[in-house]
């Protein structure tokens, strides 16, 4: 069975990463692996800068911005051959320059930005990234075949977040995929794109090829889906606040998702859930430390794991709104009063705590606080708190440990917690703190539940 590799943007950076990433490769090549790239580094953000630069009718500042986007990529060409790189790698570079920059000039002449016109411009950076490395694989001996993913990543036509059409793609990857990995080639291809059933480029959103990565593993049945980054897979906390943090060996994806969702710097759920559904593990590895320790996501997770609690993650700023009214006591349809308020605002709801007579709950400190204080102070008391946090303590194992709550609040008896929720899935107990306390909290509950117990299995 064949791998994914997915590699993002740091770890092609430049040519030193690109010589890390062919060597990763090449020692993987026995399994047939498929080769995700993404862009450059901060090359996806800079033809967004020069696309917007271009719709503001910027034409040289746009022009700039693509010459200093390919002359970067042909200095890590030159670096990679130290000196000439292949022609036909040239000619590739050059003609997609091209194509982009009459692109830019046609949006600066019209003052008009689609989001097709953006796609198809910032597309650049994959197809340029892919071919280089494909190139360099292949100088160096490597059977190499560089796909297109354009011609399997089949999807609709919402631009900048298009929905992948996953019949078409398993359909498509067996004509034009998979007849690549039997004939024993190393396939290299692109991230974050793919194209209509018209053949229009379209994008994936951001994360976009971590999506890519495990739409492919799940329509070619990978043995794995490797996602290929800066850190030693995800880890038990933020490393800014607990620098002692370590990579979690297993995790299902359940505790993802909630970790996400808290604040955790970790793939985003939806973007491996094809992986997921197809039942394809899914490991997080540091491109700079190949041998070093890395994170498995499962179904399962490490659940036979003796640690109490899984990773702890937080957010801020938030604000905690509070509701009370005696209307509440006895009263059908109370909580739906409320919660139509917020849905007709927009507005989303983190955390919930109930009480006879009140109801607290968490939103983004960009929330309407003014729109929400008029239209529920129609028929309750609000009050709001600012400037909070909210730490989330995640894991499968918490509703089976005893004397967990007596941990928890024991480690935090220095620290005023104003609200607390265990999640609906029981896989996740959240407080909220004043945003001054949050890096102690989290550094408190580490040291009580991680310290000391070696591997962060």
């Amino acid at each position: 069975m064949s791998l994914v590799l997915k590699f993002g943007g740091s770890s092609v950076a430049d040519a030193a990463c690109v010589r890390r990433v062919a060597e990763i490769v090449r020692n993987a090549g026995a399994q047939s692996p498929v080769v995700v790239l993404s862009a450059m580094g901060k090359t996806t953000d800079a033809l967004f800068a020069a696309a917007q630069a271009a719709e503001r009718g910027e034409t040289e500042a746009a022009l700039k911005a693509l010459r200093e986007i390919v002359a970067k990529h042909k200095k890590a060409c030159s670096e990679l051959w130290e000196g000439e790189p292949p022609v036909d790698l040239q000619q590739f570079i050059d003609a997609l320059a091209t194509q982009i920059d009459m692109l830019l000039r046609g949006v600066a002449l019209l003052r008009e930005l689609s989001a097709r016109s953006r796609d198809a411009i910032v597309s650049f950076g994959e197809l340029l990234s892919s071919q280089i490395v494909a190139a360099y694989l292949h100088a160096h001996g490597v059977p190499t075949a560089w796909l297109d993913v354009r011609r399997v990543m089949r999807t609709d036509g919402r631009f900048g977040g298009a929905e992948p059409q996953t019949g078409d793609i398993a359909t498509l990857a067996r004509t034009e995929l998979l007849p690549l990995i039997s004939g024993g080639q190393v396939v290299v291809t692109q991230g974050y794109i793919g194209s209509t059933k018209d053949g229009i480029t379209t994008t994936l959103g951001r994360g976009g090829s971590d999506y890519s990565a495990s739409l492919l593993g799940a329509a070619i049945g990978a043995a794995e889906v490797q996602i290929w980054t800066d850190v030693e897979g995800i880890l038990t906390a933020d490393p800014r606040m607990v620098p002692e943090a370590t990579p979690i060996l297993e995790l299902s994806f359940r505790e993802a998702a909630e970790l996400a969702a808290f604040g955790a710097k970790v793939l985003h759920p939806a973007t491996i859930q094809p992986a997921v559904d197809a039942n394809i593990p899914v490991t997080v590895r540091h491109t700079m430390r190949p041998d070093g320790r890395f994170s498995t996501i499962t179904a399962l997770g490490g659940t036979g794991s003796p640690r109490p609690a899984t990773a702890i993650a937080s957010r801020s700023p938030i604000q905690v709104i509070t509701i009370e009214s005696t209307r509440m006591l006895a009263q059908s349809g109370f909580l739906g009063r409320i919660f139509e308020v917020f849905g007709r605002l927009g507005v989303s709801v983190d955390v919930v705590a109930t009480a006879e007579v009140s109801v607290s709950l968490t939103v983004e400190a960009m929330a309407p606080i003014d729109a929400i204080k008029k239209e529920l102070g129609a028929f309750a008391h609000v009050s709001v708190a600012s400037d909070r946090a909210l730490v989330a303590l995640v894991g499968e194992r918490l509703k089976h440990t005893p004397g967990l709550a007596a941990r928890v609040f024991g480690a935090l008896s220095s620290i005023n917690v104003e609200m607390i929720s265990m999640g609906s899935n029981e896989i996740n107990l959240s407080l909220v703190v004043e945003r001054k306390d949050e890096a102690a909290a989290v550094r408190l509950l580490h040291q009580a539940l991680f310290a000391g117990t070696g591997e962060s299995k």
